[in-house]
């Protein structure tokens, strides 16, 4: 599997560009009050679908449609998926005229599975968390011929996830970080791709979830580690990284560190914005927030962009978070 380069950002950026929308930078009065730095927050949460999740699965999409031959039967994609990539995927299956498959744990948040369902996908909710999702999605490729698209590790997903640091840097010239949410690593290594060819001193900065170090350990020992992933309030962050997944081997090369984050902090950031920002953000958009909120990115830097990724929570879950410590 091939390392996506910085002119297949580009090239995700012209294929996607009719769907995926320019979202805002706001810059942050109250971080930068807290923190002492021009912080700013990329706000994905208001993007299709409500996560940056439509530009890699877009980009996939268009490019297998692209690449099709000329008569060849009706092509299905399949993934495995905690509700995010799930629905991006379906969405663009739609607009494609395909059938997509979605594999996902079934206790996915149920605003997520109700949204696949209403992109008309074969929704199959019956795994006992993402790991499991993954191995029958990967199964059903095998065995039933459909082209499985992977959340994180597809160069084409990649490379549309890329897109976003793209943004980044034209709306804010000025950064000198990005910190990231991070779960598979597709967003984080398509950041780092875009951001270090625009801006090669820039800093990129992974925030992963502590009940799912899947970056943190892999990059202490220098091999994808499996672990038991355990249940976190940032749910789309969950699971283990596929095997030879090239997004350990681009964060490897191109991300200054990781970090991880507490239930607690990632509940407290959910609090914080919707409190000063007035925005709905789920927990696995939220931890690059929580990050910055606990101090453990770089006080050093001057003008961090934070990617807020994702707004698709239940209610219940939210009224949950913002009552918690009242």
């Amino acid at each position: 599997m091939s390392i996506p380069t910085p002119i297949d950002v580009y090239a995700a950026r012209r294929r996607i560009a009719d769907t995926a929308v320019r979202t805002p930078l706001l810059r942050s009065e109250r971080l930068a009050e807290l923190v002492g730095a021009e912080t700013w927050l990329k706000l994905e949460c208001v993007q299709v679908t409500r996560s940056f999740k439509i530009r890699g699965a877009l980009n996939a999409v268009r490019q297998l449609v692209e690449q099709a031959p000329a008569g060849a039967a009706p092509m299905v994609v399949v993934t495995a998926s905690a509700g995010n990539h799930g629905l991006a995927l379906a969405m663009a299956a739609r607009r494609a005229g395909i059938r997509a498959v979605v594999f996902a744990p079934r206790q996915a948040p149920r605003a997520k599975l109700e949204a696949i369902r209403r992109e008309h996908a074969d929704l199959q909710a019956v795994a006992d968390d993402y790991d499991h999702a993954e191995r029958l999605a990967l199964a059903f490729a095998r065995e039933g011929g459909a082209t499985y698209v992977s959340p994180y590790n597809d160069p084409a997903v990649i490379a549309g996830a890329g897109t976003t640091a793209v943004e980044v840097l034209e709306q804010q010239p000025a950064a000198d970080a990005v910190i990231v949410p991070t779960g598979g690593g597709g967003l984080l290594s398509g950041v780092a791709i875009a951001a270090r060819a625009i801006a090669p001193d820039i800093r990129v900065i992974g925030v992963e979830a502590a009940h799912n170090p899947a970056f943190t350990l892999a990059l202490a020992r220098g091999a994808i580690t499996p672990f038991d992933a355990r249940p976190t309030l940032a749910d789309g962050l969950g699971g283990n990284l596929e095997a030879g997944s090239i997004t350990f081997e681009i964060a490897r090369r191109l991300v200054d560190t990781v970090v991880t984050v507490s239930e607690a902090e990632i509940a407290r950031a959910m609090r914080f914005l919707l409190e000063t920002e007035h925005l709905v953000v789920e927990g696995a958009g939220a931890v690059g927030v929580a990050a910055v909120l606990a101090r453990k990115v770089d006080g050093a830097l001057r003008v961090p962009v934070v990617l807020v990724t994702g707004a698709n929570v239940d209610l219940a879950t939210l009224l949950a978070t913002v009552e918690q410590d009242r």
